[in-house]
C-alpha cells in the first residue's frame, strides 16, 4: 500500500489557500504526490496516470483546467483503503489535447477506455467540477461500471439566464458583427471579447472549442437514469455552480443525497478536507480511521 497522507496535509496548506483565494482549479497545481505515475494510451490518446493503494478501484477525476494533483487530498484519503486512479484528462496536466472538438460524451467514453485497458470493470467515483460531470454521464450512461458516486461542484443543469448573463450576450453578439466590419470593428471585437469573458475562457487556448461545447451541454434529462447510490458534496457558496443547482439535482437523481459545506465554496473538498474524506470514505464503505 502506497501511504500519502505527508502530501496530503502540505498539499492542502498550499492549494486550498490559492482555491480559497482564486476559485480556480488550474491554480492548485504544486502538490507533489510521490507514487506511481505513468502514460497510458486508449483510443490514439495518451494520458498520465496516477495509482496508489489497493482494494476496491476508486477513480477520481479533476475539474476544469486541474490535473491529478488537484485531487491530491481525495486520492490521499482514498489510497488508505482502496485502490486509487486518477487521470489528467486530456487537455490537462501533462496529456495531450485531444483531436477535434470533444464535448462530456467523448470524455466519458474515453474514461471508459482508460478503465477498461487497466482492467477496471466497475468503481466508484469522486469528481469535481468537470470531472464530476463527465462520471455523472458515465453514471447515466454505462450504469455496469458506476458503483457508487461522489461528485462535488457538478455543472450540467441549464438554468434561465440571469440579468448580467443577457446583458453579456446581447454585448457579445453586437461585438461579433462590428468584427465584421474590418480591422477596426475587429480591435472593437477583441476589446469587447476580453472584457466579458470568463478567465476559463481566456485561459482555455486550444481547449477554448472545448469549453464552449461542454458549458453549453444540458445532462439534465440524464439525471433520471442514474442507478448507483450518488452523493453531492457541495459548498454553500459556490459561485461557479450554485448550491441550488445541487438540491435540484438531489430532487431528480433516484439515488441521491446531499451534504452541503456552510461556507464553502467550488473547492469544498479543499476547503474542508478532512470532513470530506470522513464522509466519502463512510459512503464507500471504508474504515472510518
Amino acid at each position: 500500500m502506497i501511504s500519502l497522507r505527508g502530501t496530503w496535509t502540505s498539499c492542502n496548506a498550499a492549494g486550498a489557500d490559492r482555491a480559497r483565494r482564486t476559485l480556480r482549479e488550474g491554480a492548485i497545481l504544486d502538490c507533489h504526490m510521490t507514487s506511481e505515475f505513468r502514460y497510458v494510451e486508449a483510443g490514439g490518446h495518451k494520458t498520465r496516470l496516477f495509482g496508489a493503494g489497493s482494494g476496491a478501484p476508486v477513480v477520481v477525476l479533476h475539474g476544469w483546467g486541474g490535473r491529478i494533483e488537484s485531487m491530491a487530498p481525495v486520492s490521499a484519503c482514498l489510497a488508505a483503503a482502496f485502490r486509487v486512479v486518477a487521470l489528467d484528462l486530456p487537455g490537462f496536466g501533462e496529456s495531450p489535447v485531444p483531436n477535434g472538438v470533444w464535448g462530456t460524451p467523448d470524455y466519458a467514453e474515453y474514461v471508459h477506455d482508460v478503465l477498461a485497458a487497466e482492467g477496471i470493470e466497475r468503481a466508484r467515483f469522486v469528481g469535481h467540477s468537470f470531472g464530476a460531470k463527465t462520471s455523472l454521464y458515465l453514471a447515466a450512461t454505462r450504469p455496469e461500471l458506476v458503483e457508487k458516486l461522489v461528485l462535488v461542484g457538478s455543472p450540467g443543469l441549464r438554468t434561465p439566464p440571469s440579468p448580467g448573463v443577457r446583458a453579456k450576450r446581447l454585448v457579445s453578439r453586437g461585438a461579433r458583427i462590428a468584427g465584421l466590419l474590418g480591422p477596426p470593428g475587429k480591435a472593437v471585437r477583441g476589446a469587447v471579447y476580453k472584457r466579458i469573458a470568463s478567465q476559463d475562457y481566456k485561459d482555455a487556448g486550444p481547449m477554448r472549442p472545448i469549453l464552449v461545447k461542454v458549458v453549453n451541454e444540458n445532462l439534465s434529462a440524464l439525471l433520471y437514469h442514474v442507478a448507483s447510490p450518488c452523493l453531492l458534496v457541495w459548498g454553500t457558496n459556490d459561485d461557479a455552480v450554485p448550491i441550488a443547482h445541487a438540491r435540484r439535482m438531489e430532487r431528480i437523481i433516484p439515488d441521491a443525497g446531499l451534504v452541503e459545506f456552510d461556507g464553502a465554496g467550488h473547492f469544498a473538498y479543499l476547503d474542508e478536507p478532512e470532513r470530506f474524506c470522513r464522509i466519502v470514505r463512510h459512503f464507500f464503505g471504508a474504515p472510518l480511521s
